[in-house]
């Protein structure tokens, strides 16, 4: 059948996509993958035109989506917060006007979930969410692509969300991993629960899928049976200010091996959307450990790097996800229904 089901849509937040399109899109990726590593070329974008928006300064996602765009032969440009005026001097309708008659897509990181979705909107052409304060759905292709390389599975799994439980990445895991049948489980203090529409959103989906969700700032609950412990930095950009009481809030929720071993599965796997505060090696590490005397945060060095850590294996994987979208939604590719 023709493969409309992608064709020009936009990836703003996971709930854009059906689980079996979300499958289709990580098996996709491994496809890419093998791909890539066997020197095959897929130049499915080839003279196509993307706009990169980086309203937030990024390693991953920038060098994932710049690598991915010239893998598929397209031309990517990048536009820093310098450089683009959203909301400023210009309105995000008429930015998004202006860059969708010049550009074929559009990746957009960024503060504000209401200026993805109005590029979307008003540019006529595929947006790709690369980060807002709400939703990181590029994220999760690349999170659960690795799950399933490592279990060969994702359906039944438990995945184990501790720290932060009202981030982007805490609210993406939640809904994604409704969505895909993998149990989650955020552990959090209570003062950083999920949002309860967030959670409820969650939960209609784990009716259908089958998921088991939990939410609680017992940690030793928590993490019983996980496959997976995830974390993320404790305090987002933007956040700095609130470091203090983040420390005091989160040191119980750190990953340590004393959490790794509580899980009861010798097999669990860690993962992190980096970068990660994991010693003192970094400028802004030392000034943590100056005022507060840590030297590892939201994850010891022990278990960052440990053979079960995985998280360099998961930024890969970013850019092999962010292909496969980016070839679905605006390449010329056959795709079965799904």
């Amino acid at each position: 059948m023709e493969y409309s089901v992608f064709q020009g849509k936009s990836f703003l937040k996971e709930k854009d996509f059906t689980k079996d399109e979300l499958l289709y899109l990580i098996d996709f990726a491994a496809h890419l993958k093998e791909l890539k590593k066997a020197g095959i070329p897929h130049n499915y974008l080839q003279g196509k035109n993307i706009a990169l928006l980086f309203e937030k300064t990024s390693t991953r996602t920038r060098a994932a989506f710049t690598v991915a765009a010239n893998d598929l032969g397209a031309h990517p440009e990048f536009l820093g917060a310098g450089d683009i005026q959203l909301g400023k001097k210009e309105s995000v309708e008429d930015t998004a006007k202006v860059l969708g008659s010049m550009f074929d897509g559009i990746e957009y990181r960024g503060f504000n979930q209401a200026a993805v979705e109005a590029l979307a909107e008003f540019s006529g052409v595929p947006v790709w969410n690369g980060l807002t304060d709400q939703w990181h759905p590029t994220q999760m292709l690349a999170d659960f692509l690795t799950i399933k390389e490592h279990f060969g599975k994702l359906t039944g799994l438990t995945l184990v969300y501790s720290g932060d439980g009202r981030n982007n990445v805490a609210n993406s895991l939640l809904v994604t991993g409704a969505i895909l049948g993998v149990n989650v489980h955020i552990v959090a203090p209570e003062t950083l629960f999920p949002e309860e529409g967030i959670v409820a959103l969650a939960q209609e989906y784990a009716e259908a899928s089958g998921a088991q969700l939990l939410i609680t700032a017992d940690v030793s609950e928590g993490v019983k049976g996980a496959d997976v412990l995830y974390t993320d930095v404790w305090v987002s950009m933007g956040e700095e200010e609130k470091f203090s009481e983040r420390v005091e809030l989160l040191l119980p929720y750190q990953v340590n091996m004393a959490m790794v071993a509580a899980t009861g599965n010798d097999q669990a796997i860690f993962l992190h959307c980096l970068p990660a505060f994991h010693d003192a090696q970094t400028q802004y590490a030392q000034k943590i450990a100056e005022s507060f005397g840590l030297t590892e945060m939201e994850v010891t060095d022990e278990v960052f790097q440990a053979p079960f850590a995985k998280q360099f294996q998961q930024a890969e994987n970013r850019m092999h996800t962010i292909k496969a979208v980016m070839a679905a939604t605006l390449g010329n590719l056959f795709i079965p229904k799904v």
